[in-house]
């Protein structure tokens, strides 16, 4: 299919204007912990003070000081790019200013959904059903304009798979086959560094080359020469952008990666992602027999397929996927995305269940969406052209027309049904920060339900609240020189909270000797001074 330049001008309209007016209208500012965190390490970074963190969200990882390395659980290219905006505008502490790669990000994601269609496709109207449906994405309008790594992810991913699925066709001569997949390693990278889990597209791409080694390809189609260099220049691409975060990991904390963030296998509730000292293993996984291990799976299974069918198939779509999907399973170029589709949905289940149920899907299959897309319209095909030839009267192409506009508009007002009520607005933050900010010592550090939001709004460093009992607080108060402790959400009566753990509850009616009241005047807060 011929697209003109015209026609390409008008993509590249519709993309910018849409993903402007979607990430800057539905999310005007941060929303919750990731935001936050991603948007302070970035200040942090415009301002002078480096890849640097005054507080701890999680003890995983945490070293044994404050201010301490940055990104030791998270990975730091959202952070980067959120960076960059301010920088380039000279706007530090600005979220629109943080904002404005996300915007051309996400305007790139749709690109690629306009691309998928007509690739896939090979007609006009696949390609703008497909750029449309990626543009109004459902659930994921309300993330696309968040500090988080809902679009960097959407990018670099969907652009490896793409890449990915270049190299691997037949028809693709052996210089550019080796061009597209260094291209796919390094768009790989780009996804390690923006999640953990991105390296599954590094292996992806090498069971792409394996099964094709495997499957019938050798000697007929493929030589084991190119395959082999195939999965050299590969992993050469995801070295060239890993390596300097690996270096600097090296340089600060003595491994290439933190290692802290595979414990979450173990966990046997979300809450241990708090526990103090953060450790999980078999044992703790096992202690009461297989039960926990059941459970925990099932438990991310029920919610990992509700998120498949909802989120990313946004309810009326899902059947229409897969069904494009199967229709097409033998198509060299979707080989490594079906591959990556399994393998995510099966690590977010079986090996990470809390995160993955708790948000890790959520956040790594953005990058299918350009793809779910054009495969969903083709699907739309598949199904029309299978009742036409059971009822001869009906027009196959009329119909074909009618029903990709409304998916288009199904896509659009699921959209706006899901972005509005969900609309986050400029954050001014609340009563209990301000109190806070005016009360404490502008060098305290403060043990709290966020910590990262705390330091956004007030400029308080500190830890958060352990998955554990008070006992503990004393312990990690004098290692991290924290003063203050603040417990939210207090129930009217004061007998219990919804911001911390159930094992902390006893804090609010035998408190420990350590924990000494101070006066604050907030509704359902209380602030306590730590006296070691």
């Amino acid at each position: 299919m011929t697209v003109s330049n015209r026609e390409r001008f008008i993509m590249v309209l519709v993309a910018l204007l849409g993903a402007f007016l979607i990430t800057r209208y539905f999310v005007a500012g941060p929303g919750y912990t990731d935001v936050f965190y991603h948007l302070n390490a970035a200040d942090r970074l415009v301002t002078g003070q480096g890849l640097t963190d005054t507080y701890y969200w999680t003890y995983i990882g945490a070293t044994n000081q404050l201010p301490a390395p940055s990104h030791l659980y998270w990975m730091p290219l959202t952070s980067l790019s959120a960076a960059a905006g301010m920088w380039l505008l000279n706007a530090p502490n600005s979220y629109a200013a943080a904002q404005l790669f996300f915007s051309l990000i996400f305007a790139g994601v749709v690109l690629v959904g306009f691309w998928c269609g007509a690739y896939l496709g090979g007609t006009r109207r696949h390609m703008w059903v497909a750029g449309l449906v990626t543009l109004f994405s459902g659930f994921f309008v309300r993330f696309w304009g968040a500090i988080d790594t809902f679009a960097p992810y959407a990018l670099a991913g969907s652009l490896s798979l793409v890449f990915l699925g270049l190299s691997n066709r037949v028809e693709t001569k052996p210089q550019r086959s080796l061009i597209y997949a260094v291209l796919g390693g390094a768009c790989a990278g780009l996804a390690h560094l923006t999640r953990a889990d991105g390296v599954l597209l590094l292996i992806v791409g090498w069971a792409t080359i394996v099964w094709s080694f495997l499957f019938n390809r050798l000697d007929k189609r493929m030589g084991f020469g190119r395959l082999a260099l195939q999965g050299v220049v590969l992993t050469i691409g995801y070295v060239l952008v890993m390596l300097p975060w690996f270096m600097r990991n090296l340089n600060v904390i003595g491994t290439p990666m933190p290692f802290g963030g595979t414990q979450t296998i173990w966990f046997k509730s979300y809450d241990d992602l708090f526990n103090y000292p953060p450790l999980a293993t078999p044992a703790t996984l096992f202690a009461n027999g297989i039960g926990d291990f059941v459970s925990s799976r099932w438990l991310a299974f029920t919610n990992n397929l509700g998120t498949f069918v909802a989120v990313e198939g946004m309810v009326i779509m899902t059947p229409l996927m897969l069904v494009g999907l199967w229709h097409r399973r033998r198509v060299d170029f979707l080989q490594p995305f079906w591959i990556y589709v399994v393998g995510l949905h099966l690590a977010m289940t079986l090996v990470f269940p809390f995160p993955g149920y708790r948000g890790g899907l959520l956040h790594s299959a953005a990058a299918l969406i350009p793809f779910w897309s054009a495969l969903g319209v083709l699907g739309l095909d598949d199904v029309v052209d299978w009742i036409a030839r059971k009822r001869r009267r009906w027009n196959a192409r009329s119909a074909k027309l009618v029903f990709s506009f409304g998916l288009v508009a199904m896509a659009i007002l699921l959209s706006i049904m899901i972005g509005l009520p969900n609309r986050v607005g400029v954050q001014g933050g609340s009563p209990l920060y301000s109190a806070l900010h005016e009360q404490l010592p502008v060098d305290a550090r403060v043990m709290i339900n966020d910590p990262a939001q705390l330091y956004y709004f007030t400029g308080l460093g500190g830890v958060v609240l352990p998955n554990e009992s008070p006992d503990v607080i004393i312990d990690i108060a004098r290692k991290y020189n924290v003063k203050y402790l603040v417990i939210e959400g207090i129930s009217a009566d004061g007998h219990e909270s919804n911001a911390i753990p159930e094992n902390m509850d006893a804090i609010l009616s035998t408190p420990p000797d350590f924990l000494i009241p101070m006066q604050m005047n907030v509704p359902n807060a209380r602030l306590y001074e730590i006296r070691y």
